[in-house]
């Protein structure tokens, strides 16, 4: 059922996410590929598909995931909901990191079900570049307790390996559903 599901999604995102031509991405480079994956991870076919692959690539002791508003929005929560209503080991929680703290009330960077301090969250984001959005929830994350060495991504750029080495940098291992070779792959067929 999971290859299916990734053959699905993978076409999915061809058509409704993916294009090639000459772009200037959010990190400033530029690149022949383009991929906005909220186009998918918004609707109910792509984010229940998304959601249950990438629950597969979570850290096997996560209580709970986590991303940077706004790409990791959908994710965090389909993954939650995923985790629920299939037979996977557990269960885990959904948590969202804002850019901003929060104007009011508690000033709260992080949003959701909070798990106690040292906990192992997992965190997710829609495509990573360089990893820059990411990094910014994870050290949220690490800054209030939580144990947070893994990012799992629905598409890897791959922009000259930049995003692998800014994790490692970092102590975290990036895992990805998709790289956008594989995007433009099936785009070229």
């Amino acid at each position: 059922m999971i290859e299916n599901m990734r053959e699905e999604l993978l076409k999915l995102l061809q058509k409704n996410a993916y294009r090639s031509g000459d772009f200037t991405l959010s990190s400033g480079k530029k690149s022949n590929h383009y991929v906005n994956a909220k186009t998918v991870t918004l609707s109910a076919e792509g984010l229940t598909m998304a959601s249950h692959l990438m629950l597969e690539l979570l850290d096997s002791d996560a209580v709970a995931v986590a991303g940077l508003t706004m790409g990791a929005d959908p994710l965090v929560s389909g993954v939650a909901m995923a985790s629920f209503d299939t037979d996977w080991a557990r269960t885990v929680d959904a948590m969202i990191v804002r850019k901003t703290a929060k104007g009011y009330g508690m000033g709260a960077w992080i949003e959701g079900a909070l798990p106690p301090e040292g906990s192992i969250v997992t965190a997710l984001e829609d495509v990573v570049t360089t990893g820059g959005s990411v990094i910014k929830a994870v050290t949220r994350l690490r800054d209030v307790g939580y144990v947070v060495d893994r990012v799992v991504t629905l598409v890897d750029r791959q922009v000259d390996g930049e995003a692998d080495e800014f994790m490692k940098s970092a102590g975290l291992k990036l895992y990805s559903v998709y790289n956008v070779e594989e995007l433009a792959g099936v785009k070229n067929e």
